[in-house]
Order: C-alpha cells, then structure tokens, then sequence
C-alpha cells in the first residue's frame, strides 16, 4: 500500500510549520475549554475538588462497604473524619487555584481533540490502511484516559487523602493544608493516572517501531509486578482490599500492553510474509 503521497515533498521546514499550527490548534482548544471551566467555578470546587474531603464521598462508603463485605472492619473508611483544614496563605492564592484549576480542567476536556491533532500530524507517514483507523485511535485512546483520570479521582486520591490526613507524628500537631498542596495532590494524581492508561496506546506505537516485543514484557513481568504492588502499597493506607482494588488495574493494563505488542508483531510478521 502507497503512503500518503505529500509525505516525501514536505521539507523539514513545512514539517516545522504543521506542527507550530498543531500547537497553536491544540492550546487554542485549551483556552477555549479553560474558558468554560473558569465560570463554573462553584461546580468544580464544591463538587469535585473538595469531594474527596467530605467524609460522605461516595468512594469512602464503596469501600467501607466492600471491607465489610470481605470480613474487614473496614476502619479508616466507615468511620472516617476530617481532620485537616484547607486554607489559603498569600493573598493571590485562590485566584491563582483558579486560574490553574480551570487550566487542568480544560486539558483534560480538550484531550481527544490533542489527541485528534497529533494523529493528523503523524498520518501522512502512516499507510492509508493505518490512517482509516484514525477514528478507532482516537476513541480508544480518550476512551483510556478519560478512564484513568477518573481512576485517579475516584480512587487514587481519596486514598491518598484518608492516608495522608490521617498521617500523625504526635497529637500535637494538627494539619493546616495549604489550597495549592491540596489541589497540587489531585491535579497530579488524576493527569499522572490518565496518562498511566495511556500504556496500551504507547506500547502499541513502541510495537509498530520494534523497540518493545511481548517477549520482552513477558521477561519483565515479574519485576513490573513488584513495582505495580509497591505502587499500590504507597498510595492506600494498610488495608489489604484497598491495595488489590488498586493492583487489579494497573496488572490489567500491563497484560493487555503484552498482548497488543504480541498482536502488533503477529500482523507484522504476517505481511512480511505476503509481501
């Protein structure tokens, strides 16, 4: 199959030029979904933002009742209490949340169309069978981050929330949370977990270009397994349903990485030797 026929009379020059138009289309989307996010303010604060901090969070109640359902007392879950404030200490401190929050928010938003931009980017190097999968790309992929990113909110930072606040040295000591800490800790977990998910999309590419082989993944897995436990161990207070809850999906993740790379190498085997 013929690639795209403009891809070998681009000069590094206009390969320069599609992509500054690439960045200007793709932060363009940003500010405009930022924008959005900028005046509902009251929504992403009350609602989302300060979600995991409200001892009802649903997330909280699931797992109080999964502890029990496993026979654990679920404790630091059914009984858990706020015991840390939020404050805010410079004078331009919730302006400056603001103006970041609706900055992730619209990122987050504006996603699949980054996502549609970089493909529009690469097609002209793909063969015209690759780019008629432009559509199930895009949807595969904002499909996992999107995933992620609720991951990262629903599970992730409550988690690290209930631990942290719940962290005490001596009693002594009571937790007055900076606003940009606070925010810092589920902007973070939320982008970092989207991105994570992502793993499928970048092993498939990795596959494509013969720097990653299911044989390779499959050698390693038992060190990615102790990594993924560690992981889990760190982000969920000492409760064991909490760390499987979070285990389970990152393995998941990690064997169908293993299994896209071996179907990548299977079909490229096989047109080799059709061709």
């Amino acid at each position: 199959m013929a690639k795209k026929k403009n891809v070998n009379e681009m000069s590094f020059l206009d390969h320069l030029e599609e992509l500054r138009w690439l960045l200007i289309r793709s932060t363009l989307a940003i500010v405009i979904a930022s924008t959005v996010a900028f005046f509902f303010s009251d929504f992403i604060f009350d609602k989302i933002i300060f979600g995991p901090k409200d001892p009802n969070f649903i997330t909280y109640r699931w797992f109080c009742e999964v502890s029990k359902f496993f026979g654990s007392t679920g404790e630091g879950f059914c009984d858990y209490k706020i015991n840390f404030d939020v404050q805010s200490r410079v004078m331009s401190g919730q302006f400056n949340a603001h103006i970041w929050t609706s900055i992730t928010a619209g990122f987050i938003l504006a996603f699949p169309f980054i996502l549609w931009e970089c493909w529009k980017f690469i097609s002209p190097a793909l063969y015209d069978k690759e780019e008629k999968n432009a559509k199930l790309f895009l949807a595969v992929a904002s499909f996992l981050f999107f995933l992620g990113v609720l991951f990262g909110y629903f599970i992730i930072t409550p988690l690290s929330i209930n631990f942290l606040a719940g962290y005490q040295v001596s009693t002594q000591i009571h937790n007055d949370i900076d606003l940009d800490s606070y925010i810092s800790l589920i902007r973070s977990t939320t982008l970092s977990c989207g991105l994570v998910f992502e793993l499928p999309i970048v092993m498939f590419f990795l596959s494509k270009l013969g720097l990653i082989t299911p044989t390779f993944l499959r050698k390693y897995r038992k060190y990615a397994i102790v990594i993924i436990l560690i992981i889990a161990a760190i982000v969920t207070p000492p409760d064991v349903v909490s760390q499987i809850i979070v285990t389970i999906p990152l393995l998941i993740l990690y064997e169908l990485s293993i299994f896209i790379s071996g179907w990548v190498l299977k079909n490229k085997l096989k047109n080799e030797q059709s061709s």
